[in-house]
């Protein structure tokens, strides 16, 4: 009966140790449908190499690729901003045919990687100086009716409120990057169009996060919607700057690591080395998927920072700093090395 028992336990322990892993049950922290977080990027995206904008959303554009496993993406928004204030399409897609050449090896580590085709068929174009908007950057320069309002849809306006209209209980994140152009529009349509009540449900339903003050939409969606959830990311951001150097970035990011990353600017404005002063945005998502933080809930921290509500309101702003973010950088910067060698065999 002992022999029995043992050559039982035997046989149990062989087949185990040789079923393959996918045959196995799943992580009890795997992440499910109901669970992702939905999201939509909005960048002032540059052509690559960078001549009109800021590199520092090319960087973070290739951290949120290897990322997108982890999230629904809903929309790859081309806005206006930095200096020319131009939004091109062209320059997203161009991006995507880099992810397009190493996705069959990022889905060979997560089959929910989705396809280039997949994120081409939402990617969308904002309006711009080269569009027929006139958009000066920064705040307190120009009226918000000179860019937002009547007849100043795009299909990218138009593609956030189809976004939010969806039968999809889940809130809908926008990671603003850009100008807010985009997002404000949209909101401008559906108020003038719809029930207040109807206004008051879309609204419910978006959780904005804005990098510093670009346009003076950013204005008008803070000063006009005290209930709209936003974060606005003053200098918090600051935080990921420098999070590793030119030389740490070149040598597990840039260079033999694949088409993708291989574009990855080696510097931005603020400097050599990482930068990502977007990537915040995300990353927030990114930890809670970890069991670090609820975005529901800004004040915790978090890889995107950690802030503090604007009392009456349903905003969020600078709290303890930047600290607050780069505290993390060891983990997040070796999560970011592990996934660039994802893309190569």
């Amino acid at each position: 009966m002992k022999m029995y028992l043992k050559l039982t336990v035997l046989v149990l322990f062989i087949h185990l140790a040789c079923t393959p892993l996918a045959a196995q049950e799943p992580a009890s922290n795997e992440i499910t449908p109901d669970e992702r977080y939905r999201i939509i990027i909005t960048s002032d995206f540059p052509p690559f190499p960078v001549t009109n904008s800021d590199p520092d959303d090319v960087q973070s554009i290739v951290r949120f690729l290897l990322y997108s496993n982890e999230l629904d993406v809903e929309g790859l928004i081309v806005s206006a901003g930095t200096f020319d204030m131009v939004a091109e399409k062209k320059n997203m897609l161009a991006v995507l045919d880099e992810y397009d050449k190493v996705d069959e090896n990022l889905r060979k580590y997560d089959a929910k990687y989705p396809t280039a085709d997949a994120l081409r068929a939402v990617t969308y174009e904002g309006k711009g100086n080269n569009n027929g908007i006139n958009i000066e950057w920064g705040c307190g320069k120009q009226p918000v009716e000179e860019i937002i309002g009547e007849g100043k849809s795009s299909e990218a306006s138009d593609a956030i409120i189809a976004a939010v209209d969806k039968p999809d209980p889940r809130p809908l994140w926008i990671s603003v990057w850009g100008g807010p152009r985009e997002v404000a529009q949209a909101i401008w349509d559906v108020k003038n169009t719809r029930s207040e009540e109807e206004l008051e449900a879309f609204i419910g339903k978006l959780r904005i996060y804005l990098i510093a003050c670009q346009d003076a939409s950013h204005e008008w969606l803070m000063n006009e919607f005290p209930d709209l959830f936003i974060i606005e990311s003053r200098k918090t951001y600051h935080g990921i700057f420098r999070s590793d150097s030119k030389e740490w970035a070149e040598k597990n990011i840039i260079n033999n690591h694949g088409p993708l990353c291989a574009i990855y600017p080696p510097k931005a404005m603020a400097g050599p080395g990482v930068i990502e002063g977007d990537s915040p945005t995300f990353m927030h998502l990114i930890s809670a998927n970890r069991g670090i933080n609820n975005p529901e809930d800004p004040t915790q921290p978090s890889w995107g920072g950690q802030y503090k509500r604007i009392e009456g309101t349903n905003h969020w702003v600078d709290g303890p700093g930047a600290s607050t973010i780069s505290k993390w950088k060891n983990d997040f910067q070796a999560e970011f090395k592990e996934r660039a060698d994802r893309c190569i065999e």
